[in-house]
């Protein structure tokens, strides 16, 4: 009888009373200090990219509303305020309760509507506007997910995140697409240079109609943004079109907020809809 050919996936074992083999060489993807090293960098992008829609399709993740906001903003005001009832982050505390009750009253009602696929709150995994929207989410019973990033001076995800719904990811870039990819509805609430260049970047790919599918954009707190940013005189100087005020609206309660971004989804991913797109 022919000897047994060796099982090339299975490593050489030793004889009883024999030295082990040397080990052989290691394959590519086990060797770290390669897929560490600056060679290997389109592999860790395409492992970013890859991995986090494995995740999503193995919990039925298509459909996600994003909250954006200051990861600054704190629950209370700080015991250490020296003016607690003067402008800074103090006059922006109650957005924090908002976003929590916005996320929760989401999260309640696309549990409670027909249909298999649902909207599952996301936010960027950190502490302030991005907890709160984590915490309302995990509040209404439904699942949440923490797109986080690597950065030295912010916890690595607040303790709201659904444990295999929180990410970390290195390259911001892929990160923004994970954002915007399943996003149906993205609602802004105030915030820094963060806040901002997702706004800015989110209009820009719908005015240039990258962005084919329909997004409702939400702008929260309009006394903030009308002091941050002036649409109306880019409107003047010419640099957007009227039209392009058309792209987002505003909401100063969660009332308005919530009743918003349910009219638009439900008009646009309806059930029949969704099976369609």
């Amino acid at each position: 009888m022919a000897p047994t050919p060796p099982d090339p996936e299975r490593p050489p074992q030793a004889l009883p009373g024999e030295e082990p083999p040397p080990a052989g060489p290691l394959k590519a993807y086990e060797d770290l200090d390669f897929l560490r090293s600056a060679d290997a960098r389109v592999i860790r992008v395409i492992a970013e990219l890859l991995e986090p829609q494995f995740r999503f399709e193995r919990h039925g993740i298509e459909d996600t509303i994003v909250f954006f906001g200051s990861a600054r903003i704190p629950e209370a005001v700080p015991a250490n305020d020296p003016n607690p009832d003067a402008g800074g982050l103090a006059a922006l505390t109650p957005y924090y309760d908002d976003a929590r009750e916005l996320a929760r009253q989401l999260t309640q009602w696309s549990q409670d509507r027909p249909g298999e696929r649902q909207f599952v709150v996301s936010s960027g995994g950190g502490p302030g506007i991005m907890e709160a929207a984590n915490r309302g989410a995990v509040e209404a019973g439904g699942p949440t997910i923490g797109l986080g990033i690597s950065l030295p001076f912010e916890p690595a995800g607040n303790p709201y995140l659904t444990p295999d719904l929180a990410f970390e990811f290195h390259y911001f870039f892929v990160r923004k697409f994970h954002f915007l990819y399943t996003a149906k509805a993205v609602v802004y609430f105030p915030g820094g240079f963060g806040t901002l260049d997702e706004l800015m970047e989110l209009l820009t790919l719908i005015q240039t109609q990258k962005v084919r599918k329909r997004m409702g954009v939400v702008l929260y707190g309009r006394s903030f943004w009308d002091s941050v940013i002036d649409f109306d005189a880019m409107v003047a100087h010419g640099v957007i079109s009227p039209e392009d005020r058309e792209l987002f609206v505003f909401a100063d309660d969660v009332d308005s907020a919530f009743t918003q971004i349910c009219g638009f989804l439900e008009e646009n991913y309806g059930e029949s809809l969704l099976e369609q797109d």
